[in-house]
């Protein structure tokens, strides 16, 4: 499951644009999966590629997604522990 090379055209899978940003290269999420043994789709890999907008919109969905399902829990899990960034001020990737 390589990284694109800078030369690919990615292009985003929900509104089909390039994501490639003039001066800056590939700028793109990622949503992906690899399913294990025991999995109903055992064996299976999944990579979508998003644009920047489409990836905040795909977010915002799942956020609002958890919302709903843990509406009338006790404990309310909070949506920031799970839909935070992993890094900030990583420009080069380094984290």
């Amino acid at each position: 499951m390589d990284k694109p090379s800078q030369t690919d055209v990615i292009c985003c899978a929900v509104c089909g644009s390039d994501t490639r940003v003039t001066g800056y290269g590939q700028q793109f999420g990622t949503l992906q999966a690899l399913w294990g043994f025991g999995a109903q789709h055992d064996g299976e890999r999944y990579r979508v590629y998003l644009c920047e907008p489409c990836f905040f919109q795909t977010l915002a969905y799942l956020r609002q997604e958890r919302r709903i399902h843990t509406m009338f829990d006790d404990e309310k899990p909070a949506d920031d522990q799970v839909f935070s960034p992993v890094a900030r001020d990583d420009f080069f990737g380094e984290s």
